[in-house]
């Protein structure tokens, strides 16, 4: 959460174990159903003191589909990925390479490829500052492997988070103004 000024608070471990304890009253049985957000540890994510955990249909679903893809894939293959942040993603993009032909990197995540790998200015948009120094060894394997990384070249951006943002377009030689 954060404070009445907006600084981000961090919960104790003593607080975090009471929460966690307040949700296992609610239930007898903790169902993960939400894939894509399956790798956080956020408490209502990680099911501690359960003694009875499972995963949903959506989550059985998208372990299938991947299962399909990682174990007997029909070429050529195209990974779509996205999200906010390339650290949280690492293992998975590093693992992805070895199976696909094409990777188109999108989301948040694709301003810090695009700042550490092409120099782009990126504003004030998203930027993963462990992520960063993870990028050239993506890049370089992705290369050895033959692997095409596609990265967005243009933008809509805004004058400000919000609805009363003044919005323009950007291109990735233009870049993204501060």
């Amino acid at each position: 959460g954060v404070d009445p000024e907006g600084t981000k608070l961090k919960a104790d471990k003593e607080k975090v174990a009471e929460f966690r304890a307040s949700i296992r009253k609610l239930a007898d049985i903790y169902c993960n159903d939400a894939f894509g957000t399956a790798h956080r540890a956020h408490s209502s994510m990680v099911g501690e003191g359960f003694d009875v955990k499972c995963s949903g249909g959506l989550m059985s679903k998208e372990l299938d589909a991947f299962a399909k893809v990682l174990e007997s894939p029909a070429k050529p293959v195209l990974a779509i990925l996205g999200g906010a942040k390339v650290s949280d993603k690492i293992q998975l993009i590093m693992n992805m390479l070895d199976k696909v032909n094409k990777m188109i990197i999108g989301g948040g995540m694709a301003y810090t490829f695009l700042k550490v790998n092409d120099g782009m200015a990126i504003g004030t948009s998203l930027y993963d500052e462990d992520g960063a120094k993870i990028v050239p060894d993506i890049m370089k394997k992705a290369q050895e492997l033959g692997v095409e990384i596609i990265l967005p070249v243009d933008f809509t951006i805004s004058s400000k988070f919000g609805e009363d943002g003044e919005v323009k377009t950007a291109t990735k030689e233009e870049g993204i103004p501060d």
